[in-house]
């Protein structure tokens, strides 16, 4: 092909950004559980009406909404060049990129709703679900830490500073009620 030929072709879409790696599922995984935590100690009101079903789904489209937020705030700031075709399609993968977010919220939904068929009391599931994504962010912390490289001890601090989070809601649920 001649030069004159290349200037007439035309130009071809930027490609797409890698899909997010497993550290980067991280964010999403502590951030969902730390956002169910600290919903799930607000939702429950000392004297108030015990609402679980209520509760989980607010957990559910608060998770739903503040991964759309994310989602397209990233995408936002993270211009790129390209046709709108392209633009919508970076858009998508930042919104998909946001599961994580909402999954590790799925444990604090599912304990709700448990909650509500059972009948258990408020104090009870609370103390639980404080609990459980105390552990789920260990866990989070250090699988993901193994994951990307580090050795054993340090993936356990670093799964122990991912749970102090948890410990920290659960003392402000303490001191707050």
């Amino acid at each position: 092909m001649t030069d004159d030929q290349h200037h007439h072709q035309p130009p071809t879409a930027p490609p797409l950004p890698p899909p997010r790696r497993g550290a980067d599922w991280m964010f999403g995984g502590v951030y969902g559980t730390v956002l169910a935590s600290g919903l799930l100690a607000a939702l429950d009101q000392k004297g108030g009406e015990y609402t679980p079903f209520y509760d989980a789904s607010w957990v559910l489209v608060t998770a739903a909404t503040a991964g759309l937020a994310h989602g397209y705030s990233h995408h936002m700031t993270t211009h790129q060049a390209g046709s709108a075709a392209h633009r919508w399609r970076l858009l998508v993968r930042a919104l998909w990129n946001e599961w994580p977010m909402i999954a590790a919220t799925l444990p604090t939904v599912l304990l709700l709703l448990l909650a509500g068929i059972a009948r258990w009391e408020s104090y009870g599931v609370t103390a639980v679900g404080l609990g459980l994504n105390t552990a789920l962010l260990f866990a989070w912390g250090s699988f993901v830490a193994i994951r990307v490289g580090y050795r054993i001890t340090s993936a356990l601090l670093i799964g122990l500073a991912d749970a102090a989070i948890g410990l920290a809601i659960i003392v402000a649920n303490a001191l707050i009620k």
